[in-house]
């Protein structure tokens, strides 16, 4: 039997990126999965996997618009019945300096990176049962490492931190585990954008040197992240909750990288 076979989850940002190495591989276990994402990418992701087999629908979801999340969220109840998985994914990274940081680009990050996860978990909550899990996508941006121009998303990913302790505490007796991936670069649109942010001219050239910085010389797959995400959510990892479990090839690992033979 398949480690998420028959599980019912939902995804959010999951038409690309992250979300849809996670999708992806959820579904390669066995998974029934409804993706929410505002992507114009969304019908095009939902068909493609349609074609391939699985068992996959999208729902065109704001998730600062939490009347809709809830209208969405009681449609896939009524379909399967059930939710055993919420991937809180969605999440937005634009490189600003801080005395440049509008209310407009602060309140983007954290009306998507942090309400749009309140939000979902939320709603999603009550239809959860016993072994349901949640996963919140936070980062080492913010918890452990930042970079100039990260003011207000590194603020959202530490934020997400202490929401995956305080919801893991309150829902543990009702055997709802709650845990956080903290990312390095993997391999996205994200990391795209934030390459065009640094370097419009040459993005690729900012990419390259991400990669130097790794002890492992490259970025991340989605896939890779994906398998993580799948741990957590499954009974694998059944006395595991409040953790976060950091993903990003030792890049956070160095002390300097100028010290060492």
């Amino acid at each position: 039997m398949k480690k998420l076979e028959n599980k019912v989850a939902i995804v959010t940002g999951g038409a690309m990126g992250n979300g849809l190495g996670i999708v992806k591989v959820f579904l390669k276990y066995g998974a029934k999965v409804s993706i929410f994402d505002y992507s114009n990418k969304l019908d095009e992701t939902v068909n493609n996997l349609k074609e391939q087999g699985y068992d996959v629908d999208g729902y065109l979801v704001d998730i600062r618009d939490s009347k809709k999340i809830e209208e969405c969220v009681k449609a896939v109840v009524s379909k399967f019945g059930k939710i055993d998985v919420l991937v809180n994914n969605a999440g937005v990274a634009k490189l600003t300096p801080f005395l440049e940081t509008t209310d407009e680009i602060r309140d983007f990050h954290f009306d998507i990176n942090i309400k749009g996860a309140w939000n979902m978990s939320k709603a999603v909550l009550p239809y959860m049962s016993s072994d349901a899990a949640i996963v919140n996508l936070s980062s080492v941006t913010g918890t452990m490492v930042a970079d100039t121009g990260e003011v207000a998303y590194a603020t959202t990913k530490a934020a997400l931190l202490g929401f995956t302790k305080g919801l893991a505490a309150e829902v543990v007796e009702k055997g709802i585990r709650v845990n956080a991936i903290l990312p390095g670069y993997i391999m996205t649109p994200m990391v795209e954008g934030i390459a065009k942010d640094s370097d419009e001219n040459n993005p690729n050239s900012v990419v390259e040197g991400i990669a130097k910085g790794i002890p492992m010389k490259r970025l991340g797959t989605i896939e890779e992240l994906g398998e993580l995400a799948a741990f957590l959510a499954s009974k694998e990892a059944s006395y595991l909750t409040g953790q976060s479990f950091v993903i990003d090839g030792g890049s956070t690992l160095p002390e300097t990288m100028s010290v060492g033979v």
